[in-house]
């Protein structure tokens, strides 16, 4: 009596057709996750920035002169910027940036100010996979397709 071992050829496409299934929905979900997190570095860079900026203005009296640069060290996905500095307000600017790969973040920008009012800019190749801009924009986009 000859007895054999080992998987027959439709257990083994079974089984990769299984991991096929299986990895075609996690790895968008996975993705949708990386983006989601970095989203939420950008905004707390911002925050960040605005609490700086009001100890600023309570040492100084004035907006103008505070060290943009210093506070958005560290960001990997995105530029901080401060595009509006006057002696009583200011505009705070998060725009994805292409550093050390993180290019899918592109495209997304967001803005805070001294009255706290938030605004999502969500443009190019994000606008087309899902993300979009919230209807009344007046906060940040944190989840497909534009829930803040």
């Amino acid at each position: 009596m000859n007895n054999q071992q080992g998987f027959t050829l439709i257990e083994v496409m079974i089984t990769v057709a299984i991991i096929g299934i299986l990895a075609s929905i996690a790895v968008p979900q996975y993705s949708d996750y990386v983006t989601r997190s970095r989203l939420v570095e950008s905004q707390s860079k911002l925050s960040d920035t605005r609490v700086r900026l009001e100890q600023f203005f309570v040492n100084n009296r004035t907006y103008m002169g505070f060290a943009c640069d210093q506070a958005a060290a560290g960001s990997d996905n995105f530029t901080i910027s401060c595009p509006t500095l006057t002696a009583t307000t200011f505009t705070i600017s998060a725009t994805g940036a292409s550093l050390t790969g993180a290019k899918k973040m592109i495209g997304f920008g967001f803005t805070l100010d001294d009255l706290n009012q938030k605004t999502s800019a969500i443009t190019g190749a994000n606008a087309s996979s899902g993300w979009s801009n919230p209807t009344t924009n007046n906060c940040w986009v944190s989840k497909k397709p534009n829930i803040c």
